[in-house]
């Protein structure tokens, strides 16, 4: 993975650099295990010095705050609505902010429907599964009625993600979003693509059978690196996932030498082919009894060796990558949600459309005419 981090991780005067960052440093982790601010001072102490500054890409945080400055409270306020009826919301927000930034960049492409001579990316194979299509929807036609044709839909996909995984963490009271409780700043800035094809989605899109080397060079492909492979991972804390999506590692034919995944725990193996027994189509929470909660969890089920995919468990396959998943044991959950934040603006930034590249869409679905 390429690029080392274009700004530091600060903790109660304690810097981050990426190279600290990407060989997993025991010493700095151990150094800053017990000088932690509250999640809150640390995003103050985060983000102060890029509020209003521009990325080389020209993104920015704060992009809309003359020419629509309701427009975060407006997502806020929609992912909020349906986040108090339905909390199952969050993960599927989060993997279509995932999966739109991975196929063409973070440019809105996964929202496009197909058309007669276009099969689109949000129906190949891989996007099926896809779901929450209707929240970024709603906030696209609140944003068009107070501030028409200024809002990407690229963007409201970054900043619903944002919302959704904050709620996740309950970290704010009740469903009520502030900017002290959100994990993160989004930048903002992005502007929509005119292209989606499936057949790019099926090429590009991580596999949940991935091995580490082939993980590692996709998420190299978007300017992430190892470390951002096992902090972005960690979105599998929240959501389910179909038997379909793992069965064929439960079974001997899986390695082609007559053996099941050897990287998955013997009895978590059978139980999983017990509850899939109903069907291909039964729904697994990724972290049994938490799955509505964004936390650390998710390590501690993949250092058992008992994640759902392959490519969870190769984490352990990798220096850097194994040494985050086993670094979660000691150290505060605020790392994590702060380590979050840093690889999901850096995620944010592939491929994007701004200044005059790309449209704004009127309607998320369907390219301006």
């Amino acid at each position: 993975m390429i690029s080392s981090l274009p700004f530091a991780v600060r903790h109660h005067g304690v810097r981050a650099t990426g190279q600290e960052r990407e060989t997993g440093g025991d010493n700095f982790w151990a150094s800053v295990g017990n000088k932690l601010l509250p999640l809150f001072l640390l995003q103050v102490a985060f983000w102060s010095c890029f509020l209003g500054s521009t990325h080389g890409n020209g993104l920015r945080v704060g992009f809309y705050f003359q020419s629509c400055p309701q427009a975060e409270d407006i997502v806020r306020r929609t992912v909020e609505s349906y986040f108090s009826q339905d909390p199952t919301v969050s993960a599927p927000l989060l993997r279509l902010h995932f999966h739109d930034c991975f196929v063409r960049g973070c440019d809105g492409s996964v929202l496009l429907n197909s058309t007669r001579s276009n099969l689109a990316e949000k129906d190949a194979k891989p996007n099926l599964t896809l779901d929450g299509f209707y929240v970024i929807d709603a906030a696209k036609a609140a944003l068009e009625k107070a501030c028409p044709a200024t809002v990407s839909c690229a963007d409201i996909l970054a900043l619903a993600a944002r919302d959704a995984v904050s709620l996740a963490t309950g970290l704010g009271k009740g469903i009520n979003l502030t900017r002290e409780s959100q994990l993160y700043h989004v930048e903002t800035g992005r502007r929509d693509g005119a292209v989606s094809r499936a057949r790019e989605a099926a090429a590009h899109l991580p596999s949940s059978d991935d091995n580490i080397a082939i993980l590692k060079a996709n998420f190299r492909s978007k300017g992430l690196n190892s470390t951002d492979l096992a902090i972005l991972s960690g979105g599998h804390a929240i959501g389910n996932s179909h038997c379909f999506s793992f069965e064929k590692r439960l079974h001997h034919h899986y390695d082609g030498r007559g053996l099941s995944d050897a990287t998955l725990d013997a009895n978590y193996k059978v139980e999983l082919l017990r509850r899939c027994r109903a069907g291909n189509d039964t729904v697994l929470e990724m972290v049994p009894g938490s799955s509505m909660t964004f936390d650390s969890e998710y390590y501690g089920l993949v250092s058992k060796q008992k994640g759902l995919f392959h490519s969870d468990e190769a984490l352990l396959e990798d220096e850097v990558t194994r040494g985050y998943v086993y670094s979660r044991k000691r150290l505060p959950e605020s790392v994590f949600f702060a380590d979050f934040g840093v690889s999901m603006v850096k995620m944010g930034r592939a491929g994007v459309l701004t200044g005059r590249s790309g449209e704004i869409r009127k309607n998320c679905a369907l390219v301006n005419h």
